[in-house]
């Protein structure tokens, strides 16, 4: 009779812990796609992109970074559209950025470090 009880506990903890890991799974990828559209918007500004196509290019870097390589594809866009338009900023302010809109993002959301 115990024996049944025993595994419902174990089986409980067990789901839980599978909810609380999957709901921090899940306010990371937010984190990181609010990240990436702010990063977007920051870059369309250098750009000298404003109102919807700032919009669209920031909405461009979140989906490009799900479909393509994460942070170094993102990066390595950014960093070639800016080569193309003249803006003076290299791959390294970039990953600058990057963390800085990591840490707004995750401010944002109330995500721990």
């Amino acid at each position: 009779m115990g024996q049944g009880h025993g595994m419902t506990t174990f089986d409980e903890r067990e789901k839980a812990h599978e909810k609380k890991f999957s709901s921090e799974q899940e306010l990371a990828f937010k984190a990181k796609a609010r990240r990436n559209h702010l990063l977007g918007l920051w870059a369309a500004e250098q750009l000298g992109l404003t109102g919807n196509a700032a919009e669209a290019y920031a909405r461009e870097i979140v989906a490009g970074a799900l479909a393509k390589h994460g942070d170094e594809g993102v990066v390595h866009k950014i960093s070639d559209d800016f080569a193309k338009k003249g803006v003076k900023y290299d791959e390294a302010r970039v990953k600058l950025e990057l963390e800085r809109f990591a840490a707004q993002a995750r401010k944002q959301l109330g995500v721990p470090r």
